[in-house]
């Protein structure tokens, strides 16, 4: 025997630093990409191997524990089955993912049924997020402790599910605790990190607001959610649900009582009712008379009764205060990052998940070409066979035996050892012509599919849209509601309440630039004046959108494509008259194909008003604005369009309004928002037909007239054989040779400018009520002198007071009141209200919204 003379320090060094990269890796810490630790891998994958499917019958717990130890853990059952059952509890997972049948323990701390008692088997969420695929070489597998098995090293998850269903432990040195969160939040915020892969932690926020706890309960403010994602540790305040009632009890005078029905996460329930009996017994805290619990199998129900001089909200804030009913989730989130622990932002964690799904879907597709082209090997000496088949049969019958046949195929027609081999393993039914001609549609089917596999290998695009794909199917067939409410703290402030509800101007070109500017930038000018600058665009940009607001409302941004996306006004950067803008592929997930054609602020989302739609193809439908409350991160379906046609005009209304319409050629329909002649639709809906048009014409704007305005302006009804006469001439009552109408002072009006910078107001008792899908009636007469035919470029609905705003296609606006503005008959040509340079033109006209509030400088 040889003695090696060794440092004891060193060696303690280093056998204590082996021990402790042992614990943090292979027991204490999750892995990022899968969010699971081996011993929870190890389970989920003994139990797809036993076949314990969510369709499948129930099995024994201790079969799995079994199987779990003698193939893959050597460790005490104990500890497995404690895993087990975690996974099983729905009050310690969000999305549990082991559906247990038998005692599984409490909320109460009731230890679970021995193992041999209680019955396990996968949820669907499991097979369809976390196992699907293991089969196709997704992922890598090791040997087991002694060799005998293969094991994976992680699991192809399809979702986040380390920030799902959170984690926690305690390593050498380190220790982890990643809360749970909402599966459909996850997945939004995922989609976002697709679309804009510059996303910030901050920008995630939107998608993700923060944990979202089994229990439910409350978070108190946004501080420490946005400490957590921003930096990796930060102090949670959770909050259970409690509320005061009176309470009667029989032959016992009515009391009131704290009524709590939701707990922090991790909350003792038994251990918190004890902790107030203490308080009690000790005085500490005053004015309870008793305690019940009265939780059963339909909810949580603990019931404090108070005496009748206590003050009940007195009493409930001493509970928070002394109790476990308000706690700090302190989260600390460790995980390990290619094998080693690494501190994560909201942001790195999604950016890991992204790239390791990245990754797997490669693999799996370069494992599904394989196959593929493997199998298209075979039908292809199939094939040849069935061109050669007499020589084949006669090469066969002559050979003396199957290793002869062989080689003489191989030798003949070039086949592989694969091919030759299929040939001779062919059954003499495929001989068939119609068992050849499926043979011959499989290798075209084939050839689709390699080239498609290909194509997906070639272009990061394909694969980034079938994991979008994927989880959003995840999320349609498993998310469920938030179930913990996040509130702001005492003294803490939403975002919205530190920025002033200011009027704002929002313009958006062609190319897709955004920004906001105070509407203060724009002073008054008279009219037939040049402007001012708006913006500084590129040679090939022009001016697409134009609108006012005021910062506090919801813009709605309504694309080609039917969808619809949401931003708070504040949220746009504010840029200076001649600033480009920013992106908005930054601001909101867009696609490169998809443009947004309609701007839509809204303060408020009620049942009483409506959107109505109008389509390139002449398509209008009106859905309750209500239904656009809540739109997710990638947008929301506002319309179905048909092949070709464009959502283009998005406007507000109530059932009592009205809508008029114009086209380019000058004409206009005016017609009522009733259920008569426009039923509400579902957002999934196209609409129907809302003006017959001439050849070459097009529409060109859509407004709404408010039902006081109809009733003050004595509106007629058109008889409805007069809506189908071609109007030649138009004759009204005029004053003066330009058309100006001198006794009508009192407003509203029909304001109507073309792109050559000429505009009227039109009193709204001009414009007949018709029956939708008509022509219509004239609107204006054109100027022809100048170098290009005008046509009409903006209708819209105005008051007396009101300021306008025009915008040209080279970004010169100009703000100037609609006073200024001459009132004409409909067959008046009108006046000029912005002198445009030589090739310029009108692009945009928009209303300045007038004070809602008598608050200083706010909307």
């Amino acid at each position: 025997m040889t003695i090696i003379p060794t440092d004891l320090r060193n060696e303690m060094s280093r056998s204590y630093l082996e021990y402790a990269m042992s614990v943090i890796v292979g027991r204490a810490l999750p892995d990022a990409r899968d969010g699971l630790k081996p011993v929870h891998r190890r389970i989920l994958y003994a139990m797809h191997e036993l076949g314990l499917t969510a369709d499948r019958p129930f099995r024994k717990c201790a079969r799995v524990v079994g199987e779990v130890l003698g193939k893959y853990h050597p460790h005490g059952d104990t500890a497995v089955y404690d895993a087990l059952v975690r996974m099983a509890q729905d009050f310690s997972m969000r999305s549990p993912l082991i559906a247990g049948h038998g005692n599984f323990g409490s909320v109460d701390n009731d230890p679970p049924a021995a193992m041999r008692y209680t019955e396990c088997r996968l949820q669907a969420l499991t097979e369809n997020a976390l196992l699907q695929d293991i089969e196709a070489e997704t992922v890598d597998f090791i040997d087991n402790f002694d060799g005998s098995q293969q094991e994976p090293i992680v699991l192809p998850a399809r979702i986040p599910q380390l920030l799902l269903n959170g984690s926690s432990g305690i390593a050498v040195g380190m220790a982890t605790n990643i809360p749970p969160h909402n599966l459909g939040e996850l997945i939004d915020g995922v989609v976002a990190l697709i679309h804009n892969p510059e996303i910030s932690d901050r920008q995630l926020m939107q998608y993700i607001p923060g944990p979202d706890f089994p229990t439910g309960g409350k978070i108190l403010g946004t501080s420490g959610i946005h400490e957590a994602f921003t930096t990796g540790r930060g102090s949670i305040t959770m909050r259970g649900v409690a509320e005061i009632e009176t309470v009667e009890q029989r032959g016992r005078p009515e009391r009131e009582a704290i009524i709590i029905t939701q707990l922090p996460y991790q909350t003792n329930k038994a251990a918190l009712i004890e902790k107030i009996a203490e308080l009690v017994n000790d005085k500490r805290i005053e004015g309870i008379a008793d305690i019940r619990d009265e939780s059963d199998r339909d909810g949580m129900r603990i019931v404090i009764e108070l005496k009748r001089d206590a003050y009940p909200r007195v009493v409930l804030n001493n509970l928070y205060k002394q109790t476990p009913l308000q706690a700090n989730f302190g989260a600390n989130m460790l995980a390990l990052v290619n094998n080693e622990p690494q501190l994560l932002t909201l942001k790195q964690f999604l950016h890991v998940f992204l790239e390791f799904r990245v990754e797997s879907i490669t693999r799996r597709t370069r494992y599904e070409l394989r196959k593929a082209e493997e199998r298209d090997h075979i039908l292809q000496g199939l094939l040849i066979a069935l061109l050669n088949l007499d020589e084949i049969i006669a090469a066969i019958r002559s050979a003396a035996d199957t290793t002869t046949a062989k080689q003489q195929l191989i030798d003949t027609h070039g086949l592989s050892e694969a091919q030759a081999d299929a040939i001779l393993q062919m059954q003499l039914r495929r001989l068939t012509a119609l068992e050849a001609e499926k043979i011959r549609q499989e290798h075209e089917d084939l050839q689709v599919q390699i080239a498609d596999l290909k194509d997906i290998l070639a272009r990061r695009e394909r694969i980034l849209e079938i994991i979008e794909t994927e989880i959003t199917q995840i999320k349609q067939a498993h998310a469920t509601p938030r179930r913990t409410e996040i509130e702001p703290a005492e003294g803490e402030f939403d975002a919205i309440d530190l920025i002033a509800n200011e009027k704002a101007v929002i313009l958006l070109t062609e190319q897709g630039y955004i920004k906001r500017m105070p509407l203060d930038t724009f002073e008054a000018q008279s009219r037939a004046t040049r402007g001012k600058s708006g913006t500084r665009m590129k040679e090939d940009d022009g001016v697409d959108h134009f609108l006012t607001c005021c910062d506090h409302d919801s813009v709605l941004f309504f694309s080609d494509r039917g969808v619809v996306y949401s931003l708070k006004a504040y949220q746009i950067p504010v840029g200076s008259r001649t600033s480009r803008g920013v992106p908005i592929v930054q601001m909101l997930p867009i696609p490169k194909e998809e443009r947004i054609t309609s701007i839509v602020p809204v303060s408020e989302f009620t049942s009483e008003e409506y959107l109505v739609m109008l389509t390139k193809g002449g398509y209008i439908k009106k859905t309750e604005l209500a239904a656009f409350t809540n739109i997710r991160a990638n947008g929301l379906i506002a319309i179905s369009l048909e092949e070709g046609d464009q959502l283009r005009w998005v406007r507000r209304a109530r059932v009592e309004d009205s809508i008029i319409i114009g086209s380019r050629f000058g004409m206009a329909i005016h017609f009522r928002t009733s259920h008569e002649q426009l039923r509400p639709l579902g957002r999934a809906t196209r609409g129907v037909k809302a003006m017959k048009l001439k050849e070459g014409d097009e529409l060109i704007g859509m407004d709404i007239i408010a039902s006081a305005v109809l009733a003050a302006s004595h509106m007629e009804e058109a008889d409805p054989a007069e809506a189908e006469v071609e109007e030649t001439e138009i004759v009204e009552t005029e004053t003066e040779e330009n058309g100006e109408i001198a006794n009508a002072t009192q407003g509203p009006w029909v304001l109507i400018v073309t792109m050559a910078g000429y505009g009227k107001r039109v009193p709204v008792s001009q414009f007949k009520l018709y029956n939708r899908a008509t022509k219509g009636k004239i609107a204006t007469k054109f100027k022809q002198n100048r170098k290009f035919k005008d046509k009409l470029a903006a209708l819209m609905v105005v008051n007396e007071g009101d300021e306008l705003m025009l915008i040209t296609t080279r970004g010169i606006i100009i703000r100037q009141s609609t006073d200024a503005i001459p009132r004409q008959s409909r067959s008046a040509t009108g006046v000029r209200v912005q002198r445009l340079d030589e090739d310029d033109a009108i692009a945009a006209v928009a209303l300045v919204p007038s004070d809602v509030s008598d608050e200083a400088a706010a909307c």
